[in-house]
């Protein structure tokens, strides 16, 4: 039986967790931070939310739950899902499991690790621009995040309403496909739910795969030689693979952090110290000054930083030049797919541009260069498209390195028809675990 205590004292990969709920359990899975549970306190990897018991379970945990499941923690975030690498929480930096020294990606980092090291594990994990996908390329697992209103949002406490997308992370990509049917469908607690077709399993496969060559640009050489066995691999499949030119890819960074940080930015406009969380303060002051005292003490730098860039992309004499702007090209993106999808199942690239770097390395990075670093997964994330996120080799260090599949909206069951006929073909390593 797993030792969970001792596995979190290695890993950190949990916020709060029961040792002896895996134990009570038909199966067990974790729950990212900012998914709200009765079991466990919900605080986003934020201070600011320390002390916030909610009263109810999001929709998916429920689902869960009704199937038999055991929700045994709650996993280690980014601050409100702020960042590529997970160090920008306040209750502890997920350590990668093949590699202590380095990120298990971010924002889902404690989930990815989850997955990773637990036995039939199963992890809720929530994406933006790329947080189940960076963190499943890291950690070498399987990482899907379902197009935008398959998964009901009811009970996410939200980084961009228009963004944000539950899925799942397993070592095992069965357990996608198992687990994906359960918590998707119509939610009446979420009307961006209740817009979906039906969610059918079939047989699909995909035939036709396209591959942009501007993802292969600005990426490490041990990421592409992976990529490129990973290729041959497929073709051998009998999957026809084209590369082709889809310029639109990077226009998504600049015009995915003007409208993240916007809707963020509003998001977190109601943490003020009067409802959820930290209370404490004196009540003789101003609402301003009251409201100034909180937020300067228990938000983290990047959540300052992202409410920043928020407030003035959406200011009078701005949002035209920025936030409006930034709508147009997320519909440039969003046809870009479609005109591809016309001739193609599938767009595949690299997951992420290099494999998971040491933390010494992370804190010498720029923000720029932390946004810039998701240049591959998030057009797939402002598009609100399907995709997945499949390890697909190993450097000379052993670091997991993953490739990302894109489908049409609702094409859910390709992928994971795709992903569980991967799994036969591609020899997946376990980290060493020693406790």
């Amino acid at each position: 039986m797993t030792d969970l205590k001792a596995l979190n004292s290695k890993y950190h990969m949990f916020s709060e967790f029961s040792p002896e709920a895996i134990k009570e359990s038909k199966f067990h899975f974790s729950a990212k931070d900012n998914l709200t549970s009765k079991d466990f306190q919900t605080r986003c990897g934020s201070m600011i939310l320390d002390g916030y018991h909610p009263v109810f379970d999001a929709t998916v945990i429920s689902k869960l739950k009704g199937h038999g499941g055991k929700l045994i923690g709650k996993t280690n975030m980014d601050e409100f899902g702020f960042g590529t690498f997970s160090t920008n929480s306040a209750f502890g930096v997920p350590r990668n499991p093949f590699d202590l020294e380095r990120s298990c990606g971010g924002s889902s980092g404690g989930a990815a690790c989850a997955a990773s090291v637990i036995d039939d594990h199963v992890s809720l994990g929530v994406s933006t621009g790329g947080s189940i996908c960076c963190p499943a390329s890291f950690c070498g697992v399987y990482g899907i995040a379902p197009t935008y209103g398959r998964v009901s949002r009811y009970g996410l406490i939200d980084y961009g309403n228009s963004l944000d997308k539950i899925g799942l992370l397993s070592s095992k990509a069965d357990a996608l496909k198992e687990y994906l049917p359960i918590i998707a469908g119509k939610d009446p607690k979420d009307p961006t739910s209740c817009a979906q077709p039906a969610f059918e399993l079939g047989n699909d496969k995909i035939k036709s795969i396209a591959v942009p060559n501007e993802a292969l640009t600005n990426v490490s050489d041990d990421v592409i030689s992976s990529f490129k066995r990973s290729l041959e691999t497929i073709k051998s499949m009998g999957i026809d693979v084209k590369f082709t030119d889809m310029p639109a890819l990077r226009f998504a960074v600049p015009a995915y952090y003007v409208l993240a940080t916007s809707e963020a930015s509003t998001n977190l406009a109601r943490y003020v110290g009067m409802r959820y969380g930290q209370q404490e303060g004196d009540l003789s002051l101003s609402f301003d000054e009251y409201f100034t005292y909180f937020r300067s003490k228990y938000f983290g730098t990047e959540a300052k930083r992202r409410v920043l860039l928020g407030t003035y992309t959406r200011m009078a004499g701005f949002r035209d030049r920025y936030y409006s702007k930034a709508l147009q090209v997320r519909s440039y993106v969003i046809n870009s797919y479609k005109k591809i999808f016309e001739d193609h199942d599938a767009i595949l690239t690299p997951t992420m541009p290099f494999v998971s770097p040491r933390f010494d390395e992370i804190s010498k990075m720029t923000p720029v260069e932390s946004y810039s670093a998701d240049f591959l997964t998030i057009p797939a994330n402002i598009s609100g498209m399907p995709h997945l996120s499949l390890p697909c080799g190993y450097n000379s260090d052993g670091m997991p390195i993953g490739m990302q599949m894109v489908t049409d909206h609702w094409m859910e069951s390709p992928l994971l028809s795709f992903a569980c006929e991967w799994d036969k073909t591609f020899d997946i390593r376990h980290p060493e675990v020693s406790l």
